[in-house]
């Protein structure tokens, strides 16, 4: 074929990008300029107290370090890596010679992290990923061959990255399938849970897993009942409320969807399996730091450490709770209802 017969390619339209839609968009989809790590809007993003999507600001990381005192060739274990901040900061103190492993159920965010923190140098032989939640540790450390560990941290809260992405259905703020699984692969989302559960068991676990006083009204109301997103649950619960209670109803939707999340993920059972292990998973020494983030975690932390105490297996506990400071809860306000507690395995 002659150049002269050889067609002209159409033109490809210029594709504009969708325009920021103001300074602090609402929708997620929206904050591309956060997703794509442009440094200003970040660094806007964390001086108004917010945390940019996509990311997770790591709570008491300062607290944490005292209380778990990392040094160089020290066995950790983070239970909960997240976004891998907490993991980042005692990496830093274990070298040389120490090895972090890092737990997570969540199959979408965990290789992300994996790949991040070995981008900034920890490489194989200091840090290692496992997909398992904290009631694996046991199965974790024997697959390491490691008798125990020397420090052990866990998370309990939810990972912003969870909260912020509709997709996932944890978030009361914007629309999303009314899934709120940590892994999306297994068991059954939310939405599942609510329709095949007995008016009485939804009101028993409104109330055991999220203090919440309005249990024997939602649990008829919501119990049996189709909801595929995440906003029509939270119209639902409103519009169950009596009178009088609908000055809170944003609490009530907050405390509903935290009953939903911690029975979807059977999170009580993983955290007791997880307290009952702890001390045939530490050295002898070695210290546990446990971040919670509501009065049912908290109960059990504080009940089984005094225990274990009690029984010889920890020396030490911490005998108050340690909060964030005043400057943290108002530089991220996510921090604000989370307490930490700490024990010691005795020698």
């Amino acid at each position: 074929m002659s150049e002269e017969n050889i067609p002209t390619p159409a033109p490809v339209p210029h594709q504009r990008r969708p325009r920021y839609r103001g300074k602090n968009p609402r929708r997620f989809e929206d904050k591309y300029k956060e997703h794509g790590g442009d440094a200003v809007t970040i660094a806007k993003v964390i001086a108004a107290g917010k945390t940019p999507v996509g990311t997770h600001r790591p709570i008491m990381v300062a607290e944490i370090l005292a209380t778990l005192a990392p040094q160089p060739g020290n066995i950790a274990v983070d239970c909960t890596l997240g976004h891998g901040g907490h993991a980042q900061e005692i990496l830093a103190r274990i070298s040389p010679g120490g090895k972090l492993l890092g737990l997570d159920a969540d199959p979408v965010e965990l290789p992300k992290t994996e790949a991040r923190l070995h981008a900034l140098g920890f490489g194989a032989e200091v840090f290692t990923a496992h997909r398992s939640n904290f009631a694996g540790l046991p199965q974790v450390l024997a697959a390491q061959n490691l008798p125990g560990a020397d420090l052990i941290l866990a998370d309990l809260g939810v990972s912003s990255m969870q909260i912020d992405d509709p997709a996932r259905g944890f978030s009361v703020k914007h629309n999303g399938p009314l899934d709120m699984r940590m892994n999306p692969q297994r068991g059954l989302p939310a939405a599942a849970l609510l329709q095949k559960i007995k008016p009485a068991a939804l009101a028993a676990m409104l109330a055991d897993f999220a203090d919440e006083p309005n249990a024997a009204t939602l649990g008829p109301a919501l119990a049996g009942k189709a909801f595929a997103t995440t906003r029509e649950l939270g119209d639902a619960i409103r519009a169950a409320l009596p009178r009088r209670g609908r000055d809170d109803a944003d609490l009530t939707v907050r405390r509903v969807f935290q009953a939903l999340r911690i029975a979807v993920n059977d999170e009580f059972s993983a955290l007791d399996a997880l307290l009952r292990n702890l001390p045939a998973c530490l050295q002898p020494g070695g210290r546990v730091a446990i971040l919670t983030f509501h009065s049912g975690e908290d109960r059990r932390v504080k009940k089984v450490f005094a225990d274990g105490r009690r029984n010889g297996f920890y020396s030490e506990i911490s005998e108050e709770v340690i909060r964030p400071t005043a400057a943290e809860r108002i530089s991220n306000s996510r921090s604000a209802p989370a307490k930490l507690r700490w024990a010691r395995r005795a020698n």
